[in-house]
């Protein structure tokens, strides 16, 4: 990786909506004639978590997953990527050069998957829900610069915004966005558990096994009008507790494809020993993992910690020892391959410098060592996150200027206790919502950010991001994002560490497995069909 400033053309993600239905219990679901794709992913519906599927509350990729399969949105990223395309939408555009007034019509015949029409007042009802429920988890911020919605008639809507926002037509086209009926949801409470109601190219049914799922089945919807072209009929999503085990099924045939996310080593097996029963496919990924930190923590509190961090930690190594060929190191939250990216972090601190680190510290009177526990998910981002967070512990303590342990925990607990604030050091990872500069940027920064960070730069939030979303070309809004990179570097709020590619192995007869996952990490699984392509 060239660890100067980069700035490459703008990686254009596919992100997209569907459609709807009802639970079942395990053994309910008629699968005869399914292609079955295995995830890591897990899902589970409990106190912690209690609407995994509601637009209003979902923010994870898994859940979003499911949510492209089941909600239909007004507009979606087409398959190969550029700027977003109308979906429940026949027409979407702004009214105003100031980029603040977005007319949307509906397309003719537009129906639930329970055959009741979708209106514009359907879409007001959808998106108003959720400002109205402003989930903790953080979902709500992206359509948060919406002031009102003027409905015209029963197929046009107007979206009047606070502040211009050129991203706004990748916001329309994200799950947050998704249309829902006014019958089967509540406009201020979450729908709780995982039935998902609405009008795309499926419908769904679930098996589950206390408050988890097992699996999610979807079936073609006969009532779908939309811009999507489905080549199946029944696809199911089926959950596995590790790579592994989804490796072994795909092996023996039980199922046909192996998504997010493969493990390390069986990517490097595939690679090294191709099969003719099962083809690897490397896609373009916008992955990124970081350390985040709760800046009101004692032992982070004081930025000088955060910037020592930053200054030692080795991500080249990180990425060669725990990743290999699937990882690169990442000197900022934008990735490398997105427009605007420049290396904010390695042109702060250089190669890695424990005496850079130590004269940080002294400088600040930080006694040492610094004690620090590092948090990570045990299930939501495949086997390699324990080696990291070793990896990271090792890194910091053989400095001396660092005591580090290591505490692992199950998404479905580690989540809400993050945004909590429990956690002073944490890791997550990104999976964008839309490959924009700006949703490596605001995501962490805005008000009500995914983090429920308590960090606030006032310079970010009131003038570089409100500037840069001004922009319509977007490469005009280069220098905003430039120095929105070096606040990050300088305050540390949040440490990147890796920029992922990523995988899918898939049984020989399984077709469209090239667009089955887009760079955003978004299933797309009604690209798959059996047979020739």
């Amino acid at each position: 990786m060239n660890r100067k400033t980069l700035a490459l053309p703008l990686m254009a993600g596919l992100l997209v909506p569907v459609l709807a239905a009802c639970g079942a219990t395990v053994g309910g679901v008629d699968k005869d004639g399914a292609i079955v794709v295995g995830t890591t992913d897990q899902f589970v519906a409990n106190g912690d978590s209690p609407a995994p599927f509601d637009p209003a509350y979902a923010y994870d990729t898994g859940a979003w997953n499911v949510l492209r399969q089941t909600l239909q949105t007004l507009m979606h990223v087409p398959r190969g990527g550029g700027d977003p395309v109308p979906e429940a939408a026949s027409r979407c555009a702004f009214t105003d050069n100031a980029s603040e007034s977005y007319r949307c019509t509906l397309r003719d015949g537009l129906q639930f998957s329970d055959g009741k029409p979708v209106t514009a007042e359907d879409v007001k009802f959808s998106i108003e829900r959720v400002l109205e429920i402003r989930s903790d988890n953080g979902a709500a911020g992206l359509l948060a610069n919406i002031d009102t919605i003027e409905v015209k008639s029963d197929k046009e809507l107007v979206f009047h915004l606070s502040t211009p926002d050129a991203t706004f037509p990748y916001k329309l086209s994200t799950p947050v966005a998704g249309i829902v009926s006014r019958d089967a949801y509540d406009g201020k409470k979450l729908r709780e558990g995982f039935d998902v109601s609405g009008s795309g190219p499926y419908t769904l049914e679930t098996e589950r096994d206390g408050d988890k799922l097992v699996s999610a089945v979807f079936t073609k919807n006969p009532h779908y009008k939309g811009d999507l072209k489905v080549r199946n009929g029944k696809v199911e999503l089926r959950s596995f507790a590790d790579a592994h085990g989804m490796g072994s099924a795909l092996d023996s045939g039980d199922i046909d494809v192996m998504a997010r996310a493969m493990a390390p080593d069986q990517i490097a097996e595939l690679s090294e020993n191709p099969r003719k029963d099962i083809a690897l496919t490397e896609m373009p990924g916008l992955e990124i993992r970081y350390l985040g930190f709760n800046t009101k923590d004692p032992s982070v509190k004081d930025k000088a910690v955060r910037q020592a961090m930053a200054s030692v930690i080795d991500r080249g190594n990180i990425a060669d020892k725990v990743y290999g060929a699937t990882a690169e190191p990442l000197y900022s939250l934008i990735p490398s391959s997105i427009s605007g990216h420049t290396n904010s972090f390695f042109n702060r601190y250089g190669e890695p410098s424990r005496e850079k680190a130590a004269a940080i510290l002294g400088e600040a009177g930080i006694d040492t060592p610094v004690k620090l526990t590092l948090n990570y998910t045990t299930d939501h981002y495949g086997p390699g996150t324990a080696a990291e967070f070793a990896a990271l512990r090792d890194q910091l303590n053989a400095t001396k200027l660092f005591s580090v342990t290591i505490k692992g925990a199950e998404w479905s607990k580690f989540r809400p206790a993050q945004k909590r604030g429990d956690y002073a050091v944490y890791g997550l990872g990104w999976f964008p919502d839309f490959p924009d500069p700006d949703n490596f940027i605001a995501p962490f920064l805005d008000k009500d950010n995914f983090l429920n960070s308590p960090y606030v730069s006032t310079v970010a939030r009131d003038q570089l991001i409100p500037a840069s979303r001004r922009e319509a070309d977007r490469e005009a809004a280069s220098a905003s994002f430039t120095k929105l990179q070096d606040i990050v570097a300088a305050d540390v709020p949040v440490l990147p560490l890796w920029q992922g590619k990523q995988y899918v192995a898939a049984r020989s007869e399984v077709t469209g497995v090239e667009w089955a996952l887009n760079s955003s990490s978004d299933l797309q699984l009604w690209e798959l069909a059996r047979g020739s392509a």
